[in-house]
């Protein structure tokens, strides 16, 4: 079993900042990216951020030169720096990890999210 965890959402005025926090925790053998989603009411869930284990990042269009993905020495976290928030940021922000278990099978875990709320 392989679980995933958010932390760090919360209410931020407009140009604001929030650095999301996910940890993957469990029967795991190695990870091969993580990354973040978020979905807001009434719209379908959407990729924001994704780090590969082979290197290279992916982002959003909509986030690129506000938004930094990175991953921790340990491997098995990744963060979501946010900077100059604006409302339409606002979403139930979702982390994913993709890998092998320690019995060699792969896992896709999502967490259950964390509340990004961007309102004045």
């Amino acid at each position: 079993q392989v679980q995933v965890v958010e932390s760090g959402g919360g209410l931020v005025q407009p140009g604001g900042s929030l650095e999301l926090s996910c940890v993957a925790s469990g029967s795991i053998f190695s990870i091969n990216d993580m990354g973040w989603y978020r979905q807001a009411p009434g719209k379908e869930r959407e990729l924001v951020a994704r780090m590969y284990n082979i290197g290279g990042t992916n982002y959003a269009d909509s986030v690129k030169g506000r938004f930094t993905i990175s991953r921790g020495r340990a491997m098995n976290t990744v963060y979501l720096r946010m900077n100059t928030l604006k409302p339409e940021d606002t979403a139930l922000y979702y982390c994913n990890a993709q890998g092998y278990g320690s019995n060699v099978r792969t896992f896709d875990t999502w967490g259950q999210g964390t509340q990004v709320t961007v309102s004045s």
